[in-house]
């Protein structure tokens, strides 16, 4: 099968095993320790979990996009502001 058409990079594979293994580290987490019960977060919103990864993973994808828009490329800034955000949102939102 032909996939050249799909312009597969290394980041680009590197960007969907992250998603995949992120995934699996959340089904794992709630194996081992169930009861992902919704949390009200500094917003007034009730989020469990995987709402937190959701707005985890969309808020760094517009952080990159920013980043790119901004500064343009290397992203090690974008990433290392994302990681902290990723933190921010999962210990307070």
């Amino acid at each position: 099968m032909d996939l050249s058409w799909m312009a597969w990079t290394w980041p680009t594979v590197a960007f969907f095993v992250f998603i995949l293994l992120c995934l699996i580290g959340m089904g794992v987490w709630e194996h081992f320790a169930p009861g992902g019960a919704p949390r009200r977060g500094v917003f007034g919103l009730d989020t469990t979990r995987g709402d937190r990864l959701f707005i985890t993973l969309l808020g760094g994808a517009f952080i990159f996009l920013g980043w790119l828009g901004l500064f343009g490329t290397p992203l090690w800034g974008a990433l290392i502001v994302s990681i902290v955000y990723g933190f921010v949102v999962f210990k307070w939102v």
